[in-house]
Parts: structure tokens; C-alpha cells; sequence
């Protein structure tokens, strides 16, 4: 008898929502038994493949303690009678009673988070209510997912009790396929490179200060950043301009997956110096057109590359130096780091997330005849 199950995916369009992409991209390949309804934005024109599958358009913010919102959501899902709801992040209806998987990415917004112009009283009752709506959705939750064993740990530290209900699926890498790298017009000679977000996490201030280093001793080296011109990365231009290498910084903006393709391909180094990470997926793209990595070595990252790539200590600017400097004055390195890169990329597949979602799934359905236990032990 097949399920109905209905998958939030309204994080689709954000810079995290390559996950749900991938997984209910996936989920058609392999599961042609259940029903699906996809929860998606309203200006969201994604289209299913599968004709067990629906997009259905949902009205309500990601992110909002609006009691009218929660109450609308709560009913929206009670009236689709699903046997399974997959919340793609922690915020959910707080009233949603049902079968629940739901994915936690990180807990860097506890840690990182900044305050900026939020006055200290509503910024301390905001992130208060934030952990209890984390709270309630886990203890709510019947399988709660995350992208490594590092987070496990981690929520396992700040939650217990979540411990028996976590299982650890893997992500993936890899540009859409069919994309043909496109050369830049205003990207040329010798660089490193950076794609992604700006937030204080991603520690850009720091690397941008190493540049400094690295360009007195590389005067002829770049330092591009990629990423999609928001408030951080204007922050950023601004303090940019206050570096001696400052002529040497590109900021791109948002640039199209045919140019970043062809800047992974042609970069130096990919360099990654981020403090915390779910899962840390651009520098898997760059193993993937074959660019050496230089990484932080917080967080996951040691445990999702391996030995495919150079480590640095993301707090000591110093050490970020040193490190991209080994591996632009050695080129056995960097070989080295390039065919690592090219076999760390295979061990990890969307496919495979997909199957272990899915397995989670009819844990769930199943609780009396599980699929699978949680796999995440001590």
C-alpha cells in the first residue's frame, strides 16, 4: 500500500537548498511506490519528473514566529493526511502533530550568529525562542537527519536526547551535469578562489588578511571571491579596500555555474577557511573539475575530505599562508592533492543519500518492522 508523503522543500531557492534539490531529484529514480507532495515557494516553477510526484505551491515564509503562519501550516498539512511529513530544516509548525523526519543542517547559528543592529534584549529573546523551536521540532521529530557525523556529535552535546533518533546520510558533489566551463572576460593569470557566502563563519576577513601575505610573496597572484553580492559581501568590499593587496581581490558576484566551473578548473588552489560547516560542499565541486583544496581544519571538514586535501589552522592567518603557499611552490603537492581530490569525490553519491533517506522513511512508516536503525553510535 503506497504512502503519501509530503516533503517541505520551500528551501529550494536558498543557498542551502541544493540538498532538497538533489534528494527529491533522487527520490523519482528510486521510489515509484510512494506518493509525493512537494512544498515549494510560490514563485518555485520546479517541475517533477515523476508522476508520483507533485509540487504544491505553500504561501508561508521559511522563517517566521507569525502564530497566524503556524496555525495556517498546521492545517495546510492536515488537510494534504500525510502518512510522513520531511521537514528540510528545523523550523516547522510548532501544532503539526504527525510521522516527522526532519533534517538539521548545522548548529552554526548558535555559535556564529550576529547581532548587528538588533537591539541586546529582542536578539537575546531571539535566539532564545530559536533554541526552543529547535528544541520542540526535535522532541516532536521521529528521525532526525544530518550531513555528517560531526553534527551528530555535536547535536547529540546540546541535545541528548536526540542521540537514538539521529541517522547520518552523506551528501554529494558536482555541478549540474552538461555544464561546459565558460571563461570569465575579466579573470586572468595566476589565482586562488573562493565560492560561497559571506557570513562570519566563513571567516573571509581572515583569509583576505593572509592574502595579504601570500600577495607579498606572489605579487603576481589573485584572490577571487565568489558569491552572490549581499550585505556581508558589501561588508567585506569595504574592508577589502582597507588591505594592501586590495588591487589584487576580485569580488565577483554572482556568476553563472559555466564561469565557476572554468574558474575551479584553472584556479591554483580552491582555498576553504570556514570556522563551521554542516557538510562543506564547494570543495567538493572544486575536487571535482580538479582543483587542489586548502582547508580549514574545523569543524567536519577533516571528516568529508580525507586526505584530499591541505589543512590550515583558519584561525591564524599566518598558517592560512603557509599552507596555500605549499601547495602553489610545489606542484607534487598539488598533484598529489588533485588525484586525491578525484577519487574523495566517488565515495559520496546523491544517489546513496536518496536510498538512505528513503530507508529512514519507512523506519518511520514502519516503527514495529524498521528498514534500519538509527546509524549513528558512539
Amino acid at each position: 500500500m503506497p504512502n503519501h508523503i509530503v516533503i517541505d522543500a520551500r528551501i529550494r531557492q536558498s543557498s542551502t537548498g541544493r540538498y532538497i534539490y538533489r534528494l527529491v531529484e533522487a527520490l523519482q529514480d528510486i521510489d515509484t511506490t510512494n506518493a509525493y507532495t512537494v512544498l515549494v515557494q510560490p514563485d518555485d516553477d520546479w517541475k517533477m519528473r515523476s508522476p508520483t510526484f507533485r509540487t504544491l505551491p505553500c504561501p508561508f515564509p521559511q522563517f517566521s514566529v507569525n502564530p497566524l503562519h503556524e496555525l495556517r501550516f498546521a492545517w495546510l498539512l492536515y488537510r494534504l493526511k500525510p502518512d510522513l511529513v520531511h521537514f528540510a530544516m528545523t523550523q516547522q509548525p510548532l501544532l503539526y502533530f504527525g510521522n516527522i523526519v526532519t533534517t538539521t543542517h548545522d548548529l552554526t547559528m548558535f555559535t556564529f550568529v550576529r547581532r548587528g543592529t538588533t537591539p541586546k534584549p529582542a536578539f537575546w529573546l531571539k535566539m532564545k525562542l530559536y533554541r526552543f523551536l529547535m528544541w520542540w521540532s526535535h522532541r516532536k521529530t521521529d528521525r532526525i537527519i544530518v550531513p555528517t557525523r560531526t553534527v551528530a556529535h555535536e547535536l547529540t552535546a546540546m541535545q541528548p536526547f536526540t542521540k537514538q533518533k539521529l541517522s547520518v546520510t552523506y551528501e554529494a558533489a558536482g555541478i549540474p551535469a552538461g555544464i561546459k566551463p565558460e571563461r570569465p572576460a575579466d579573470i586572468s593569470g595566476d589565482f586562488i578562489m573562493y565560492v560561497g557566502t559571506a557570513f562570519p563563519h566563513k571567516n573571509l576577513e581572515t583569509l583576505v588578511t593572509a592574502f595579504d601575505q601570500l600577495h607579498a610573496t606572489h605579487p603576481h597572484l589573485k584572490l577571487v571571491l565568489v558569491g552572490k553580492t549581499e550585505k556581508h559581501y558589501t561588508e567585506l568590499a569595504e574592508k577589502v579596500q582597507q588591505h594592501p593587496s586590495a588591487d589584487a581581490i576580485i569580488l565577483t558576484g554572482f556568476l553563472s555555474d559555466e564561469v565557476v566551473a572554468w574558474l575551479y578548473q584553472h584556479c591554483k588552489a580552491y582555498v576553504f577557511p570556514s570556522l563551521s560547516e554542516g557538510f562543506g560542499l564547494p570543495p567538493l565541486d572544486a575536487m571535482t573539475y580538479g582543483a587542489p583544496v586548502v582547508s580549514s581544519n574545523a569543524s567536519c571538514l577533516p571528516e568529508i575530505y580525507g586526505d584530499a586535501a591541505h589543512y590550515f589552522n583558519p584561525h591564524d592567518a599566518a598558517d592560512i599562508a603557509a599552507k596555500v603557499s605549499e601547495v602553489l611552490d610545489n606542484p607534487k603537492l598539488a598533484g598529489k592533492l588533485r588525484a586525491a581530490g578525484a577519487t574523495q569525490v566517488k565515495k559520496y553519491s546523491w544517489h546513496t543519500m536518496a536510498e538512505e533517506t528513503l530507508d529512514v522513511y519507512q523506519d518511520v512508516l514502519a516503527p514495529k518492522n524498521p528498514a534500519k536503525e538509527p546509524n549513528f553510535q558512539e
